[in-house]
This record gives C-alpha cells, structure tokens and sequence, in this order.
C-alpha cells in the first residue's frame, strides 16, 4: 500500500498552452523528453516568489544574504562539505557555464573529453571555443555501466584539456561511486586536464544508502586545483525556467580562469531566480524527500514495464533521475524516436542526440497515470 502524500504529485495538470517547451514545441505529440518535470515547485518556493513579487520592485539583483546562508548551509547538510563563500560562482545556467569552461581553459584547437551516451551539450559545447571534442564509450560489466578506462587512456591526448562527467550519469542514471570519481579525478591530474563535474542531478538520488551521490569537491584537496563543481536546484525542485545555478570551484586560479570567460555575453540572473533557488534549498527538503519516493515508484513502474512487457527493449538499474534510457537496437528500428512520434504521436529523447543511435530517453518525471500511459503506447506499437 502506498503512503499518502503531503503533496499531490498524482495530479494532473494542463501545460498546454503555457508556453512550456516540453508541451508546446510539439503540441500535436505526447510529451516524455525534455527533462523537466510536471509537478508543480515546493509550496515554500511558491510562496517566497509571491512575496518577492508583492514587493513591486524586480530591478538588477546580487546574490543576497539569505541565498548565501542557504548554499552554505546545502553543501554542509547535504554533501558534508564546509564551502567558503568565495569558491562559490553564481550562474545563470550550467550549459552555459559548460561553455564558459570550453573557453576558459586552453586555446582553440585544443580537445574536450567525455564518456557516452551524455547529455547533449557534453559533445557539442567544444564549437563555442573552436575545440574538438573526444568521446569514450561507457561500458556494461556486471550489468552496470561504467567507464572504460583503458579506452580513456588510449583516446586521450596532449591537447586534451578538459573532462565534462555527468554525475549522477543523464541518460544512464548512474550514480558514481567515490573510487570511480577519485580515480577520474586522479585520471585528470595525471593528463593535466580539468575535470568539470555536473551534479545537476545529485539531489534526485532515487536510493541513497546503496548508492549515495559523491560530490566531486569532496575530493581530496591535492586534486582541487583541477575540479569544477557545478550544482542547480533547477531539476530536483522543478524550477529550471528560473535560470539559477552555481559552481564550487576550490582553487583561486582556477577560479579567476572560469569568471574571467564570463565577458559580457551570459545572462544577468534575476531576482526572482535567487530567492527562488533560497526558498529551495532552505525549505524545500520535506518536498523533495516525497518527490524521491514518488520517483521511485514510477522508476519501479518503468523498469517492471520494460522488462517485462517489451523484451526487445533493454533498461539499466536505474539509481539516479526521472529519466529511464532505454536500448531498443534489437527491435531493428532505424530510429526508434522518429519511429514513435510518427506512429504513436509520442515524443520521447532521441538517443543519436546522445552519443547512442537506436537508444530512447523517456521522461517519467508526471504522475504515475502518465507514465502508465506512455508505456502503454509503447507497448501497443513495439511489443
């Protein structure tokens, strides 16, 4: 029996219309992509929006005390670190800040590192600082994927000075452990590179005693000088229309490196996305905390489903996101993606914009009767 909620996740509410990317970029398709989700954000973060509005007064805005206080206080509780407030940089976003690193370290020319299946940006971001991008297939052992390191030793170069991980990993959702994150770490030392470690994802942690996220400015001191950390509350609180993200950056020079790529050409971030991200991360834990096990149950609902209903179709443990990647390369579908907008009017990631053709990325991020009834488009056209 499931346990009632304080919040009503279950509910289904019309986004149509509103100017949502995931809804209205394709109005005639049934939306299970983008990574955003279909609840509603925290009541606490809705309150404090309505607040700040009633001041009237929406000029250019700093990143205030209070927003301060409540990152500090984050990145003690939540990831056990003691964060001095000048290793923090405030961001508008973190594709953004992916391009901010692309041109802050090296020269053009040089190359970027990643493991696939990856977010997209990951291997497309090296064009904005006329660099070229290196990719390195995860690998499955034991029914897990995980890097291939001895490929990662074989494909790196001089040249290469920067390494952008996913962790938790978006599409395979994995949640790495410390031994695989400190050995990239050291991997990145010994080739001289930069190790940028996106954990926009680190709060959606579906089981946190298996598989506890492993924030890469934990990392002992002698590696800082070569880790960037960025964070968001965007994903888990569902407020990535708000543009708040920030990065932990330990080392001074380094530091200066990243701010000074910034120039002029990244966004002022606004007011109201401070105290949105304030209101969060301040008072937004009893939320998330039902938000995981929501997830969790849907995770348990999409698995089951896969495994069972679609024995084409191939699913990870998932241990991190509301995102399930799925390997449909046995049904022999050229592109499963355009195959199921075409049929189905359903409009799920396609997995070549990963790094991975004949992969599908399905978003399970709604209510549960969503999700039972985008599985069950699946299955009438692929089982």
């Amino acid at each position: 029996m499931r346990m009632a909620s304080a919040y009503d996740f279950d509910r289904v509410i019309t986004r149509r219309g509103t100017g949502s990317l995931k809804w209205d970029k394709f109005p005639t398709l049934d939306p299970f992509w983008v990574a955003d989700m279909d609840f509603t954000a925290p009541p606490a973060v809705l309150d404090t929006l309505q607040e700040r509005v009633a001041h009237g007064v929406l000029g250019y805005a700093l990143p205030h005390a209070g927003l301060m206080e409540a990152l500090l206080d984050y990145m003690q509780k939540r990831h056990g670190l003691i964060v001095k407030e000048q290793e923090i940089v405030h961001l508008g976003g973190l594709v953004c800040a992916l391009s901010m690193v692309a041109q802050a370290i090296g020269k053009p020319g040089d190359k970027i590192m990643t493991c696939t299946p990856i977010y997209p940006p990951f291997i497309s971001v090296h064009h904005d600082a006329d660099k070229k991008c290196i990719t390195v297939p995860h690998t499955q052992a034991n029914g897990r994927w995980e890097f291939d390191w001895e490929a990662m030793e074989a494909a790196v170069t001089p040249d290469t000075g920067i390494f952008l991980l996913s962790n938790p990993q978006n599409p395979l959702g994995r949640a790495f452990t410390y031994n695989e994150i400190e050995q990239l770490a050291t991997f990145c030392d010994r080739h001289d590179m930069v190790l940028v470690s996106d954990e926009i994802h680190c709060d959606l942690i579906l089981d946190e005693v298996a598989t506890p996220h492993i924030c890469a400015a934990g990392l002992p001191d002698e590696l800082q000088k070569r880790i960037i950390t960025l964070l968001a509350p965007s994903k888990t609180y569902n407020i990535a229309g708000m543009g708040y993200a920030f990065a932990v950056i330990r080392d001074d020079s380094l530091r200066r490196k990243f701010t000074q790529a910034k120039g002029h050409t990244q966004p002022e971030i606004g007011c109201l996305s401070y105290y949105t991200a304030e209101a969060a991360y301040r008072h937004g834990e009893p939320w998330r905390q039902e938000l995981i096990n929501y997830l969790v149950r849907n995770r348990n609902t999409v698995t089951d489903f896969i495994r069972t209903r679609l024995p084409g179709c191939i699913i990870p443990d998932i241990e991190a996101t509301y995102l399930a990647w799925i390997d449909c390369r046995a049904l022999e579908i050229e592109n499963p993606a355009d195959f199921l907008e075409k049929e189905a009017a359903l409009y799920l990631s396609d997995g070549a914009y990963f790094g991975a053709p004949g992969h599908i990325r399905f978003n399970y991020g709604c209510p549960h009767a969503r999700v039972i009834e985008g599985l069950e488009k699946l299955a009438n056209l692929i089982a």
